[in-house]
Order: C-alpha cells, then structure tokens, then sequence
C-alpha cells in the first residue's frame, strides 16, 4: 500500500499506520484516535513526541542507544509527530541516529523549528537541522517562540510554495506571549501553532483555542505534563482512577491527562517528553480507545483538579 492510500484508510478509521520492518519483523499498533491537519485534511495521531531535555545526550552512546528504544517504542505503538529545535542541545543528532538506526520509519512527521535572530538565516538553519536529522525536508518547520518571526515566516511561506518544506507554523511555550501570538494568528496564514495546554495551564481556551479553529489551524499542545510536575503530583495523590476512565480507554493518570488535552476540538496533537520506553507506551496508550464528550471531559478536569 502507497502512502497516499494508507493515509486516505486512516481518515477513515479503517487502519493505522505501521512502521517500516524493525528489526525481523514489521510492528503495528492497534486502531489510533487521528485528527485532520485542517488546511489538508491528512490525519495526524492525536500523541507525538517531544525531545526538549530527554534527547539532549551529547555522544554517551548507552543514552543513546535508549533514546533509539524510545523512538523505536513511539512509532511501534503508532507514532507520528516528532518535535525537536536547535535550541535543544544535541537532541536532533540525537533523533537523527536513531531514525538511521530505525531506518527511517515512513510514518515520521517531522517537526523543528527556526531559532535565530537572523532573518536571512531561516533557509540555512532548516538545512543545517535536517542535515542533523538525516531527511530530505521536514513535514512542518515552525518558528520557535515568535524570534523574529516576521522575517521568518515570509522565507518560509516562500520555502512551502517551493516545497522544501509542507508545513509552517509558530510556537510558544510557558504560557508567554499569548497576546502577540494572537496578533500572528489574526494576520498570517498558518498551518500550525504550538502552545502550552494542560489542565493546569487553560489560558488558551479563552482566545487562541477558538481562534486556530475559526482559521484552520492545527494545535500542537506542549507541556502537557507541566514538565511532569503535573503527573507526579496525580500519582503521588491522586489515588486510584475514576471508574469511568476505563470507559475511554484511561487505564493511569498520564493517559487520562492527555486524552482531556486531545479531546479539545481544537487540539490536534499533544506532545509530551520522556526517556523512558514505558512511560513513551504509556503516553501512547492515550491515542487509543474514544475521545469524551464535554460533559466527560468537564468529569475528567474536576478529577484531575481534586485529586
């Protein structure tokens, strides 16, 4: 099956994605919960990945060995998104010789950003970052925390009708800059922006959730876990699950996190880090089952909130 007519059976829930063959034998994963990307339609998995911190591990080669298990974990479950930035360290080499090691599984959808005061630099970093990733082009290159966006995006919006890269967005992160990424969002076309969303952090509702829909715009939801304060927090007190989680296909308190997240009509994918392969299947287990509805998800928030 060609790409194109796997992603069409996606949409239509009919199958998910697998993985290029790892190792003997190819991996697949159950059925996934996947969103439209608005501006096309093509259906992303509702969990990424993020690599701020936990991919950052220099050449210490075990480190690396076990982000490669990480990787190889996110796309054996069905992962899609993977996001990562020059301001990361050394987390896109990091990435780049694990997706070598993988051998670079087709169902990637690769996400960086732009990071440099230079406005004529934008075309430059997205070579030098896919270089470090070892792909041709990237799937979306957003501009990371509005740096000089303005310059930025017009190279960039050039770069996509070229088609050296798909996608284009901006981020933010912390819950800074909210008001000037409304501005953006108001004047600009945009296929993506990036934002901090969890339960404890829901300024966004307000205005920049309602506004990506009213555009067409795809929201990747980052800091999920507040950096895992927010999951330690519920594990350390949060007692046993509600009765009811089970019922969406919850079965722990980070998946039960991220299902509210990604249950946000506006939301399309959340992205939370971890270095661990279990906590990586654990936080894909929140792309199975079903989305809740707002009176579930108002039961979930109250849940999480109390615990």
């Amino acid at each position: 099956m060609d790409r194109r007519a796997l992603i069409k059976l996606i949409g239509a829930g009919v199958v998910t994605a697998t993985t290029r063959p790892l190792g003997a034998a190819a991996l697949t994963s159950p059925r996934l919960i996947a969103k439209p990307i608005p501006s096309t339609g093509e259906p992303l998995t509702v969990i990424g990945m993020g690599t701020w911190q936990t991919f950052n591990v220099g050449s210490d080669q075990p480190l690396r060995d076990a982000r490669t298990s990480v990787l190889q974990a996110f796309f054996a479950a069905g992962g899609q998104l993977v996001d990562s930035s020059p301001m990361y360290g050394s987390s896109q080499d990091v990435v780049g010789d694990a997706l070598d090691r993988l051998g670079h599984p087709e169902r990637l959808f690769s996400a960086d950003k732009v990071w440099t005061r230079d406005g004529d630099e934008t075309r430059a970093q997205t070579t030098v970052s896919a270089a470090k990733w070892r792909i041709g082009r990237f799937d979306l290159m957003q501009i990371h925390n509005l740096l000089s966006w303005e310059a930025h995006l017009e190279r960039l919006a050039e770069m996509k009708a070229q088609g050296e890269v798909r996608y284009i967005g901006v981020t933010t992160s912390h819950g800074r800059r909210h008001l000037e990424l409304e501005q953006v969002m108001r004047g600009n076309a945009l296929d993506f922006v990036q934002l901090t969303y969890n339960p404890a952090d829901r300024e966004v509702e307000a205005r920049l959730l309602p506004l990506a829909r009213e555009h067409g715009m795809a929201v990747i939801a980052n800091r999920p876990f507040r950096g895992g304060g927010l999951v330690d927090r519920l594990q350390r007190r949060g007692g046993p699950l509600p009765g009811w989680a089970g019922e969406i296909g919850c079965h722990n308190w980070p998946q039960l996190v991220l299902k509210w997240i990604v249950s946000h009509p506006a939301v399309t994918c959340a992205i939370p880090a971890t270095s661990r392969v279990d906590h990586m299947r654990e936080n894909m287990g929140a792309a199975v089952g079903e989305l809740p509805d707002e009176a579930l998800r108002a039961r979930m928030l109250e849940a999480i909130q109390t615990a």
